[in-house]
């Protein structure tokens, strides 16, 4: 079964044209090499605005069927900077061990990774992963997590994803 995955570019000045959404692009590019199962890029560009990414994230979720969605941008300290607060009021569970894990890697390339406000919740049957926007630490980020991501899904029932185990292993427990 094919998994359809969000992808959501949270940025004022992508979403106005200003400049290239390049942090939307660096996730599709990461999860089409590490993913082995077939799967289908649901994106989207909003603005740093709580309706539209509530909406979005609803919409990702409740009508596009995504297992998965992963954003980017708008996870720093500035006033604009509102993705964690969007994610967090429309999921049923928080996940905070992802944020924590990806500022601890994070920090191993820049101290400012403090600054960072990534965490992930749980929509339904669908996990929400909050990103920053740096293509380098959306890499840097995805393969912390990712080898936790499609156990996650699984024990909420979404899409089954595989991963290229040389690429990264994903752990699932081994059957008794």
């Amino acid at each position: 079964m094919r998994a359809n995955i969000g992808i959501l570019t949270v940025s004022d000045r992508a979403y106005r044209g200003v400049y290239e959404d390049l942090g939307g692009p660096a996730i599709q590019a990461y999860l089409d090499e590490v993913l082995t199962n077939e799967w289908t890029p649901v994106a989207q560009v909003v603005p740093d605005e709580l309706d539209a990414i509530q909406a979005a994230l609803i919409r990702l979720v409740d009508d596009e069927a995504c297992s998965l969605v992963v954003t980017t941008g708008g996870t720093g300290p500035a006033v604009r900077d509102i993705t964690p607060e969007a994610t967090e009021s429309v999921c049923e569970k928080m996940m905070p061990g992802f944020g924590e894990l990806m500022r601890q890697v994070s920090l191993q390339f820049v101290p400012t990774a403090i600054l960072s406000r990534q965490t992930a919740g749980i929509r339904g049957r669908a996990l929400i992963v909050n990103l920053p926007g740096k293509p380098s630490a959306i890499r840097d980020c995805l393969d912390a997590v990712m080898p936790a991501i499609p156990y996650c899904i699984d024990l909420i029932d979404g899409a089954y994803l595989t991963t290229d185990e040389s690429r990264v292993k994903a752990f699932r427990p081994k059957p008794k």
